[in-house]
């Protein structure tokens, strides 16, 4: 009798690691993708910046900077939303793989 109890405990012990195992590698790579989304947004918005900023130097009408800049902000603030969107889209792939994950062991008993 003990040695069923053990068996059993044995069993759900490895289940519930591999479970845990999986939830880890699926968080991780929901934060990579999250945190690859924003550096390419960073990259683009730095590298937009960094062009305006040598149009400045370079520039010998000022009045024509204006409209350039509120469209560098304008162009820099669709990016980060855009990117925000995304990354709000991939947690929710990551919530969803992850109820999934919770909910095998309670369909696999059925």
């Amino acid at each position: 009798m003990a040695s069923a109890f053990t068996d059993s405990f044995s069993d759900y012990t490895r289940q519930l690691a591999a479970t845990a195992t999986r939830a880890n590698r699926l968080a991780l790579e929901n934060a990579e993708s999250m945190f690859g989304v924003q550096l390419k947004t960073l990259e683009k918005n730095i590298t937009a910046t960094s062009g305006f900023f040598g149009e400045i130097v370079q520039s010998s009408e000022p009045g024509t900077l204006a409209p350039k800049g509120a469209q560098l902000v304008k162009d820099n603030l669709e990016r980060w939303t855009t990117a925000h969107q995304e990354v709000v889209g991939l947690g929710l792939k990551a919530t969803e793989a992850l109820s999934e994950l919770a909910r095998q062991p309670f369909a696999a008993k059925r």
